[in-house]
């Protein structure tokens, strides 16, 4: 027989103990997550009294596979563009607790007398609280529906994106390098693929789900969703950021599609496997002689995680708008560090710029604040209790301040520039990120590849053919980056004011000035023209992308696409009755209003058309639709039929609809008192000499109608009952047998004559 491989054995060992440490966790009420840490310690190298893992390359490289996946389920679970209805109140938050914890970690580490590097990248880790421990102790405390764990996670999501610019920024302390243009660089490239994979992704992705949805099953749905996911991956890698973070960018587009809520349960179990896997391999980290030679340290360092991120993030989400009750929950659940910490101290040991005793010690304090993450949630609200008793009256009342931020009252006119103005920002943003993309692509891979076909002395035509190509596939962008927004309805209630047409003006000539921009390098790039004539050129071919009404209907068509499939998990939700349709805001101004009513099951009006119902004349509702299933029925007619369990939408007014739902709750069928009584039994009946029944088929018998039986069978001596036709007339002394309760049997055998 064959030897088995290590790596089989070392994930058997992992399993079987995870399996039991967390079942003893879970019977304690402890976070899973945390009896995967131990686990990972009782399997670990330096647990010398227990089997411990032979393979930890093997293991790591799973486990950074459990971080991909877990992200990848993260960015399902929470999109973007809940981020971008947010607003900037996120984006605060992040930016303040990193600012502070990243200078506490300086602190910290320079009064410990540690190095430069090591502060700097202590400071690092410590700005980084753990998304997936997070996440995953809100799961298991069941906290991931209310208010204070979405805004945790928006932040979160936001510190991981930061994550990325901020080991650029270490890995250029680390090199000497750093100064104020790499750092922006570094910003603007992480924005720049953002956009493209986000825009590109949301416009492909759905049509390509759209267009398999016939041939995909739970089976395909889950390949081609990790598979995406790995290919996302892959990419992201290529361009220079984790694999984590492309795994979750693929999460956050697939987040958009009709397919997202089967697609989290079809990777919830992969989730959970992975995801078990990376939590015991950092446990496995855990060294038993680290912990007692940096007692103090990792002491210190844990005050300051669970004291910092307490204060510094209840200020963060403070000035970001949330009341102290709400920040001081947000605040204390990011009382700990987790995966971005560990791959800021891989980084920085595979540079050879921090000592080797900083990582067993970061990994440490992880374990220890993440096993008391659950306590400082829960000590979040007592904190708070406390606090507003012995806190005087002035000083609340300036905590409150902070939170409200001193709103300020705008002019209808300055909302309206505002919104043009921010609207027409991210059109020329995207739109240029899509144009240089293009352009990228072209010049990267179509321009070499014509050359070598058509041959060096055709080396001017081939650059021709790309241009031309470039511009034909950049024009719906440019035409878009030029025109969108320039006729919107806040352009002409701006332009009613002499005032705000020299701005308009001015935003439109420089949107003009960038599209000619991108056609001046196309030509630049692959011609010896000089610039006057390109410039002309230029100006002549987008005046003509302008006033084409081709490109313009090209332009409409893909920007309708996007916004479909950006919008397809919302109408979505409608037609399921999960959210209320778009012109449910409107109904308030009239007041009137439209709720959903369910069907109770032993309703009376189930098996009812809506004409018997008559629900307009008695209640004065009208009913928009009805919900069975996932089928959607719009403005049902008079012949539609109730069931038990159906979803109403009725529009109507507070009063009304109040009415209509007593009604409808009241209206039920009561329990029956005497179920017992009720009893299906069989029963052998012989037909008596002088019977009524002797004569009569089935249907005159009246056995079904009037006494309630069935008859199953008639016995003529063979093995089985004969079916009884209907044209046979009972006979006497036939023997029937009959299905039914001991009442109805009662009367038909009084009927009978027996």
């Amino acid at each position: 027989m064959g030897s088995l491989p290590p790596l089989i054995s070392d994930l058997a060992l992992m399993l079987v103990v995870a399996g039991v440490v967390t079942l003893i966790f879970k019977r304690l009420n402890q976070p899973l997550v945390l009896g995967y840490l131990v686990a990972g310690f009782l399997v670990g190298p330096h647990m010398t009294y227990a089997p411990s893992v032979v393979d930890q390359a093997d293991v790591q490289t799973w486990a950074d596979i459990g971080v991909m996946f877990l992200l990848f389920s993260l960015g399902l679970d929470f999109s973007f563009k809940k981020i971008i209805k947010m607003g900037a109140a996120p984006f605060i938050a992040a930016f303040t607790i990193i600012f502070f914890m990243m200078s506490l970690g300086i602190f910290v580490g320079h009064g410990f007398g540690w190095s430069k590097m090591d502060s700097i990248f202590l400071g690092g880790m410590l700005a980084m609280s753990s998304t997936t421990i997070i996440y995953k102790a809100f799961n298991d405390m069941g906290l991931r529906s209310q208010q204070f764990a979405g805004l945790v996670m928006s932040v979160l999501i936001l510190e991981d994106i930061l994550a990325i610019v901020l080991m650029v920024m270490l890995s250029s302390f680390a090199r000497g390098s750093a100064d104020s243009e790499q750092l922006l660089g570094s910003v603007l490239r992480i924005m720049f693929f953002l956009v493209l994979w986000f825009v590109v992704g949301l416009f492909l992705i759905p049509l390509f789900l759209r267009s398999c949805r016939k041939l995909i099953n739970d089976e395909t749905l889950l390949i081609v969703a990790l598979g995406l996911c790995c290919f996302m991956a892959v990419v992201s890698t290529s361009v220079g950021f984790s694999s984590a973070f492309g795994a979750f960018v693929m999460g956050s587009i697939l987040a958009e599609t009709i397919e997202a809520e089967k697609i989290i349960k079809l990777v919830e179990p992969v989730k959970n496997l992975f995801g078990a896997i990376f939590f015991v391999s950092v446990g496995m980290l855990v060294d038993p002689k680290i912990l007692a030679e940096y007692s103090s340290p990792i002491f210190v360092l844990v005050l300051t995680i669970l004291i910092g991120q307490a204060v510094c993030g209840t200020f963060g989400y403070m000035l970001s708008g949330q009341p102290l009750a709400s920040a001081m929950r947000c605040g204390f659940s990011m009382a700990q560090i987790g995966e971005f910490s560990f791959i800021i101290a891989s980084m920085g040991l595979s540079l050879g710029v921090i000592s080797e005793f900083l990582y067993p010690v970061v990994v440490a304090v992880s374990v220890i604040t993440t096993f008391l993450t659950p306590y400082m949630i829960r000590l979040a609200t007592p904190t708070y209790s406390v606090l507003s008793r012995r806190l005087p009256a002035p000083t609340m009342k300036w905590l409150d301040n902070i939170s409200s931020g001193g709103a300020i009252a705008h002019s209808d006119e300055d909302n309206t520039w505002s919104h043009l103005l921010r609207s027409v920002c991210m059109s020329v943003a995207v739109y240029s990120i899509l144009s240089i993309a293009v352009i990228f692509l072209m010049f990267t891979f179509f321009l070499p590849f014509i050359r070598t076909v058509m041959g060096q002395d055709l080396h001017w035509w081939a650059n021709g053919i790309c241009g031309v190509l470039t511009v034909g596939f950049i024009s719906p962008f440019l035409r878009s980056l030029v025109m969108k927004k320039a006729r919107g309805r806040d352009v002409h209630k701006l332009w009613r004011s002499k005032r705000n047409r020299a701005p308009i003006m001015f935003m439109t000539f420089v949107r003009f000035l960038i599209a000619i921009a991108f056609l001046f390098y196309i030509c630049n790039y692959l011609s010896r023209i000089k610039n006057a004539l390109i410039i002309t050129l230029a100006v002549v071919v987008v005046i003509m992308m302008v006033l084409s009404r081709t490109l313009k209907a090209r332009s409409i068509r893909m920007e309708r696409i996007f916004k479909d499939n950006l919008r397809s998990k919302d109408i979505q939700a409608v037609a399921l009755g999960k959210s209320k349709p778009k012109y449910a805001a409107n109904l308030l101004d009239r007041n009137v209003h439209i709720a959903t009513f369910q069907v109770p099951e032993n309703s009376v009006w189930a098996g009812k058309t809506l004409r018997e119902l008559n629900l307009g004349k008695r209640f004065g509702v009208h009913i928009s639709s009805v919900l069975r299933g996932n089928r959607r029925m719009n403005i049902p007619n008079g012949e539609t039929v109730i069931f038990p369990l159906d979803k109403i939408e009725a529009i109507g007014s507070d009063e009304q609809l109040t009415v209509f739902d007593g009604a409808l709750e009241k209206d039920v069928y009561g329990d029956d008192t005497e179920i017992e009584r009720h009893e299906m039994q069989l029963y052998q009946l012989q037909v008596a000499q002088d019977s009524p029944l002797v004569g009569k088929t089935l249907d005159e018998s009246g056995i079904r109608d009037k006494y309630d039986c069935m008859v199953v069978g008639l016995e003529e001596g063979k093995k089985d009952l004969s079916p009884v036709r209907p044209q046979r007339k009972f006979k006497q002394s036939d023997i029937i047998w009959l299905v039914g309760e001991e009442n109805s049997f009662r009367e038909l055998k009084k009927y009978n004559g027996v």
